[in-house]
């Protein structure tokens, strides 16, 4: 079997079209300029490595406090959910028996008027 030259050809094809890349002079000057960026901050946390500390560690407390905060709300969703599933039946049979309740007063009403509505109707016939 042969050997598998997928990812030795593209690596080969990052490669040239990095080199290609640097034919132009704004890339080759900013590449230089981030490079020297780079190189320079290494060389400053690794003169004050107390520095670097005290910036991971603020970066460590801010992403903690956004993973509590974000494990707080994702606590209050599930609570809520949980809420509605126990309240849905009892809402469901609330809006139910409120339809009933409407529906037989609809029907009495009904039976009301018809029943004042008669006689009238038959004193006017006579």
């Amino acid at each position: 079997m042969g050997e598998n030259k997928f990812g030795k050809y593209v690596l080969f094809g990052a490669l040239l079209g990095a080199a290609v890349s640097f034919f132009d002079r704004h890339t080759r000057e900013q590449v230089s300029r981030k490079s020297n960026a780079i190189l320079s901050e290494i060389g400053f946390y690794s003169k004050n490595p107390d520095i670097l500390k005290w910036k991971l560690k603020e970066k460590k407390e801010k992403y903690q406090s956004v993973y509590d905060q974000l494990t707080e709300d994702v606590t209050y969703i599930k609570q809520q959910v949980e809420e509605l599933k126990t309240l849905t039946p009892q809402v469901k049979e609330l809006v139910v028996n409120t339809k009933d309740a409407f529906v037989e007063s609809k029907d009495e009403y009904k039976s009301i008027v018809n029943e004042t509505a008669e006689p009238q109707d038959s004193e006017t016939k006579k």
